[in-house]
């Protein structure tokens, strides 16, 4: 099977649950990461709080804008989004779900978890992000070619 057949096929929150899934069945198999319990968790929540954050952020600047949030649609977008969370990142929402994925992995404290986000973002940057990517070059041109001079895909 081709691999741009899992092009925007699989919400990148349904991604995200999948991997959440799969950090919490390997970290029995892995070595315990020696960290207080209280420090975990100061840690994990405030990923928790920045990860939500980001998301919410994201969804604020997508809903005054009035374009599209659905990700499996991106040439739907009618406006090109560029202020606010978007000008620290192109992709808030993503990071967003990095940071929850991370503070889930901060709380499971297991070395094995700490695959889950960098499998999150390999796989979302491949099959979510650059082929939104060249949809929105399409669709905007040379203003998202700017942007995207200007602003980090990630952070």
């Amino acid at each position: 099977m081709p691999l741009h057949l899992l092009d925007h096929k699989i919400p990148p929150p349904v991604v995200g649950a999948l991997v959440v899934a799969g950090m919490w069945l390997v970290s029995p198999v892995g070595p315990p990461l020696p960290i207080d319990a209280t420090l975990r968790h100061a840690i994990s929540g405030l990923c928790v709080v920045i990860g939500l954050g980001f998301d919410l952020s994201g969804v604020l600047a997508f809903r005054a804008a009035r374009t599209t949030l659905n990700p499996l649609r991106p040439a739907r977008a009618s406006t090109l989004v560029v202020g606010g969370v978007y000008a620290i990142t192109r992709n808030p929402m993503y990071v967003g779900l990095l940071f929850l994925l991370l503070g889930w992995a901060v709380y499971l404290s297991a070395a094995p978890a700490f695959a889950g986000p960098i499998v999150y973002m390999l796989y979302v940057t491949r099959f979510q992000i650059v082929p939104e990517e060249r949809i929105l070059e399409e669709v905007f041109g040379e203003a998202y070619r700017q942007y995207a001079e200007r602003v980090r895909r990630w952070l």
